[in-house]
């Protein structure tokens, strides 16, 4: 019996799967344009600053004279629209990576405000409170003030206006949704945005959080008038071979700023060893564009089979792509569970653990992650997480392959088959 249920499913699969990739068909040719873009611009910037075998010897202590390291940042900054760049694995994460960026341009007395709402969960330690002796920007004297976005997921342009003073130094901008049940900002509103801020307060930094984004698009937020933009290694930008590490980007001064705080005053970027990561990194980024392409085709298959099954998909299938995130919306906490459980099992690293709910450090509500990945945290591979809360929303992301990404949509659907959610 089991067997005849399995066969019918798999008749079943291939009929959805079908439709579905017809479905997408022209999603799919518009994204391939996009990776062939972000392909050759990363080959020129290669070309232009003449990378050679030689740039990916490792170095130790100090790193001092680290041509390797050197070009890559120029080559980062090439590749980004931007004056200059870091490029580093002591960035050890994304959340790491944007403090350092914060904390460079921000002196005691000043206020960071974010125009787009409230930040991811894992900066809410950064931004901390006044006192709370953890060094968080608060703890530092620094005031931090998030504007809420309107209904529609747009900004609030008229509490922005309102909540602008003469020590509104930063305007943060998140690019992707985090955990909410909005669009992603694309670089054209980005653009947009950077453009009102300057009119609101010329001599205003504007910074972007830029993970999840790089590559989706042409261009990114550092060639439409954002100041300064971060990302961490593990997501987009390294290829899924980039073992650590994150990218500060944007003009000059600040990106020295932020040098000054991921290593001390004085130091910033002409120190760093490398430790033999700087081949993987480059060779990820010559990667990423497809890799990239191939995880949002993913997402756009997804969004197109969980639609046609009933399910709230966030982005739609045929939405703008800002972003690696796809959202999908379930009933309740089982069946959100089971899904990311049922990611964990389509992977070919740990296929065998069981993800549970637990109270993960840096979110403020208990948080289950599917992550069968080659370098841990990782997500530009298949990977997916949710807050278990309402209203029950997973957010799948990554995929390194377009074909990962498929066998996963099939092993959640065939678990939900059994499981009678379908």
């Amino acid at each position: 019996m089991r067997d005849n249920i399995h066969s019918d499913f798999d008749r079943q699969w291939e009929q959805w799967a079908e439709e579905a990739e017809e479905q997408v068909a022209a999603r799919f040719r518009t994204l391939d344009r996009i990776v062939e873009f972000n392909q050759t611009k990363v080959i020129r910037a290669f070309q232009k600053h003449r990378v050679s075998d030689y740039h990916f010897a490792a170095s130790t202590g100090y790193g001092y004279n680290d041509s390797g390291r050197e070009v890559l940042d120029r080559v980062y900054a090439e590749v980004f629209g931007a004056e200059a760049a870091i490029v580093r694995p002591h960035l050890v994460s994304g959340t790491a990576t944007i403090s350092a960026a914060l904390f460079g341009c921000l002196r005691p007395g000043d206020e960071l405000l974010f125009v787009t709402g409230k930040p991811y969960d894992t900066l809410h330690k950064v931004i901390g409170k006044p006192g709370d002796g953890l060094g968080s920007l608060a703890d530092w004297g620094v005031r931090t003030v998030i504007v809420p976005l309107l209904s529609d997921g747009g900004v609030d342009w008229d509490a922005v206006e309102a909540a602008v003073t003469d020590r509104t130094k930063v305007f943060a901008i998140q690019r992707s949704r985090g955990y909410d049940w909005r669009p992603s900002f694309t670089v054209e509103q980005i653009g947009d945005m950077a453009t009102r801020i300057k009119a609101l307060k010329p001599d205003g930094i504007v910074f972007a959080d830029n993970c999840y984004g790089e590559f989706t698009e042409r261009m990114e937020p550092t060639e439409v008038g954002v100041d300064l933009i971060a990302g961490s290694l593990i997501k987009n930008p390294g290829g899924g071979l980039a073992a650590s590490g994150g990218y500060i980007a944007g003009k000059e001064r600040l990106v020295e700023l932020a040098a000054f705080r991921m290593t001390a005053p004085g130091i910033g970027g002409e120190v760093g060893a490398m430790l033999g990561t700087t081949r993987s990194i480059y060779q990820g980024l010559f990667l990423a564009p497809l890799l990239v392409g191939q995880a949002v085709k993913g997402s756009v298959f997804a969004a197109s089979m969980f639609a046609k099954l009933g399910f709230e998909t966030h982005p739609k299938w045929d939405d703008p792509r800002t972003d690696l995130i796809q959202a999908i919306r379930f009933a309740g906490a089982d069946p959100l569970v089971h899904f990311v459980q049922a990611i964990q099992k389509a992977a070919a690293v740990d296929a065998h653990v069981v993800p549970e709910p637990w109270d993960m450090p840096g979110y403020e509500h208990p948080v289950i992650m599917a992550a069968g990945t080659f370098i841990q945290g990782g997500s530009l591979e298949l990977s997916a997480d949710a807050p278990v809360r309402e209203p029950y929303i997973a957010y799948m992301q990554g995929g390194l392959t377009y074909a990962h990404v498929k066998f996963a949509v099939r092993q959640a659907l065939s678990d939900f088959r059994e499981r009678g959610y379908l």
